[in-house]
């Protein structure tokens, strides 16, 4: 009896898959390694579509490395023998002072106006001297840079008589210490 109602629930089609010829099996097999490669595909195109900076930060960009790879620093060799070239008050001022005091930059007062240069006239060459080396205010110290401290003297003495003042143009320092002095 067993073997009749075996038989019989196999005849009645209840277990049969979807797949019926060996031409759908074949369908079957190859949709399936197919579909998931395509969906694989698409998403690492939408994924991967265009260039996409960090949100807020453009650190990694082409011209923020040229920025951080820049030389901070030079090596520059000097003949000692050659003669030291001294520049005037005026050149200095073009060169370093000018782009503030043309203006009159941050308070800084302008060259010519006598109004402004009087009480700091008054203070003195040597105050004006310590101000221009060591910085006042919004104005950077300029000692120690591009031009020696006996350059930035002459500059302050332009600068002050052009306001007004009646200074004196310091002395040129002795070859010894002049030879030191940056050019």
């Amino acid at each position: 009896m067993s073997d009749s109602h075996d038989t019989a629930a196999h005849d009645d089609g209840t277990h049969e898959g979807p797949i019926k010829t060996p031409k759908q099996l074949v369908a079957a097999v190859v949709a399936s390694f197919l579909v998931p490669i395509v969906a694989i595909i698409l998403l690492v195109n939408y994924v991967d579509f265009g260039t996409k900076p960090a949100a807020g930060s453009e650190g990694l960009g082409p011209e923020a490395v040229a920025d951080r790879l820049q030389r901070i620093g030079s090596v520059e060799i000097r003949d000692a023998s050659a003669p030291v070239v001294l520049r005037t008050g005026e050149q200095v001022y073009t060169g370093q002072c000018g782009a503030c005091h043309a203006a009159g930059v941050a308070g800084a007062p302008k060259l010519g106006d006598a109004a402004a240069w009087a009480p700091r006239i008054k203070t003195g060459f040597e105050a004006l001297l310590n101000s221009a080396l060591k910085g006042k205010g919004a104005m950077a110290p300029q000692g120690g840079g591009q031009f020696s401290d006996f350059e930035i003297g002459r500059a302050v003495v332009y600068i002050a008589n052009q306001g007004g003042g009646k200074l004196d143009e310091p002395k040129a320092p002795t070859a010894a210490s002049a030879a030191s002095a940056p050019n």
